[in-house]
């Protein structure tokens, strides 16, 4: 047993100043089995904790529906094995670039702007989620002999709103659930962030990328007392679909960090080991500036981060100089660094010689269908991550005029009369060739991740404007979701086959013989969008649109001998349909 506590200008345990010198890893962005290793890479970077948050609507798919949330400690006992304290940030809001901040659909989509205030319905189901929640990080915390040291009140709530009985409300109940060790909050070194986001007797930490000593500063400003602390030192930064990789400088990096503890603070690399966005829940951001209101901009599978432990689990030259740096403050010898990972033990490509259309597979593993005289959004349909099908028919006869999917989110590829005939986009919703009628019209509309962070997280997804020809709406509107968490072995093994699917969308499997499983990298030359199954385990989306180029596969997934690939392509396949790992 030990007594962690907030000092006047340091932490304490049982009474001696520490300086926490942590990592961010999230444990739902790493393979189970490969815990061990990268918490034994944290501690060999001469950290002594490490940071996790934890995503609700990971472990509650569905209102009541609770899965694997022991997980949550699973990873707390890792991580005390390791010889780490442990940060928790339970949310309910956790941002970190994941599907609607952690926030589960079912709730976001009939509250709407209600999500994060102290609204009655929004406190009630926080409050059910961390009855669940709770015990796994109360009975570990560090005065029980477990790892856990802190815990956070929200996340980033100065970012976003200003409803203090809210803040003071999550504060409450964590204390009412047995939290005994130090609560904080962590906010942006910005003033309205700091007043906004911080609750009295709760101590406040800043979150930066650089400029330590000004942060500090605006943070003295709001509290004259307590321990400094960067909650989150970026150190590098994630990627968009469509736009360049972000790499920071490992040097700068290096001297950021330095530039942290030379003003006494304490520190948490964000992120110190990244990991992956599995199974399609990475998220999304807005552009527009400081008001994040401009276009939809979605995050990449790959949630590296330009970290200093790669997504590989590699060491990295900003880990060396991270290393460095930190081995001058870290109270214990740092250890050796473990040996890197097995990789794939000679290249592998898979030909897909099965394929389902996608409307074969929708009718296997789609929900219900619905009929509606306005387009349903994705909440309504019960779908957090996929793709929902929207038909309607243009009466006629009529002349042809343009067809146009008002409020659009994200991406819809269209269909009239069977054929292709078009993409459309938020920025572009109106198809390039009018459409006459009688005519059948189908939207493929794909989630490409809700919103994480700013006043559009929880924003609904799906045609939320209606759909129009010329100016008149087109009623009557049948709509089918199609959830990801339906792709399963034991389901996807009764799906119809068909021959070559000659560029359809659909879905495509096939199989492969592996000597010698370890890490890889699958590539996918061809194909436009969709997701990747390996042996049932959903490595997440592809996307032709770069800047990632392949999805990681992690070794434990991998298997000797036979193993099963399914490529979901929601657009435009490769003529030749097969996929290579390195």
């Amino acid at each position: 047993m030990a007594e962690f506590r907030v000092g006047e200008d340091d932490f304490e345990v049982d009474g001696r100043p520490v300086r926490l010198l942590s990592g961010a890893l999230h444990y739902f962005r790493v393979h189970e089995e490969q815990w061990a290793h990268r918490l034994r890479m944290l501690k060999a970077m001469g950290l002594n904790c490490v940071e996790t948050y934890v995503p609700w609507n990971l472990h509650e798919p569905r209102p009541g529906e609770v899965a694997d949330v022991a997980a949550v400690g699973r990873f707390l006992d890792a991580a005390q094995e390791a010889g780490l304290w442990v940060i928790a940030r339970p949310g309910p809001y956790i941002c970190a670039e994941w599907e609607n901040g952690g926030l589960p659909h079912w709730l976001t989509g009939p509250l709407g702007s209600r999500i994060r205030t102290r609204d009655a319905e929004f406190l009630a189901a926080v409050e059910r989620w961390f009855g669940v929640l709770l015990p796994y990080i109360v009975e570990r915390q560090v005065d029980r002999g477990g790892p856990v040291i802190m815990v956070q009140v929200e996340n980033e709530y100065g970012s976003y709103g200003s409803d203090h009985l809210y803040l003071r409300a999550v504060a409450d109940l964590l204390v009412e659930l047995g939290v005994t060790v130090p609560l904080f909050t962590s906010d942006g070194p910005e003033d309205h962030m700091l007043s906004g986001g911080s609750v009295p007797g709760v101590l406040a930490t800043v979150n930066f990328g650089s400029r330590a000593r000004e942060g500090f500063a605006t943070l003295r400003r709001h509290r004259a007392k307590g321990p400094l602390m960067c909650m989150e030192f970026w150190c590098g930064w994630f990627d968009h679909w469509g736009a360049d990789h972000t790499v920071r400088d490992a040097a700068e990096a290096a001297d950021a960090l330095r530039e942290i503890l030379e003003c006494g603070a304490s520190v948490n690399l964000y992120m110190a080991h990244g990991g992956t966005s599995f199974g399609g829940w990475a998220g999304a951001n807005r552009g527009g500036g400081a008001l994040h209101d401009g276009p939809l901009e979605p995050d990449v599978t790959s949630y590296d981060y330009d970290a200093p432990i790669d997504e590989f689990g590699r060491p990295t030259e900003k880990f060396w100089l991270f290393r460095e740096v930190l081995g001058r403050y870290a109270q214990e010898p740092v250890p050796e660094v473990p040996r890197a990972p097995a990789v794939l033990g000679a290249p592998v490509e898979a030909e897909l010689t099965s394929f389902t259309p996608l409307d074969g597979v929708l009718a296997a593993l789609g929900g219900p269908e619905s009929e509606s005289a306005t387009p349903p959004s994705f909440e309504a349909l019960d779908v957090d991550r996929g793709l929902v099908r929207y038909a309607v028919t243009v009466p006629g006869p009529r002349q042809a005029y343009p067809l146009r999917a008002a409020g659009l989110r994200d991406i819809a590829v269209v269909y009239v009369d069977g054929e292709r005939a078009g993409v459309l986009t938020e920025a572009e919703p109106e198809l390039a060739e009018p459409v006459a009628g009688h005519a059948r019209v189908e939207l493929w509309v794909e989630s490409l991740g809700r919103v994480n962070y700013g006043p559009r997280t929880g924003e609904p997804k799906g045609i939320t404007g209606g759909l129009l020809h010329e100016r008149q709406f087109l009623h009557g509107v049948r709509a089918r979701g199609l959830r990801l968490d339906a792709f399963v072995p034991e389901r996807v093994a009764a799906l119809p086959s068909e021959g070559p699917g000659e560029g359809r969308a659909g879905l495509y499997r096939g199989s492969f013989e592996v000597a010698g499983a370890g890490d890889a990298a699958l590539g996918l030359p061809g194909w436009a969008r969709g997701f990747v199954w390996v042996n049932g385990f959903c490595l997440g989306r592809y996307w032709s649109a770069g800047p990632q180029e392949a999805l990681y596969v992690p070794g434990p997934v991998l298997r000797e001998g036979t193993n099963e690939v399914w490529v979901l392509e929601t657009d435009r396949a490769a003529r030749e349909p097969w996929v290579r790992l390195r």
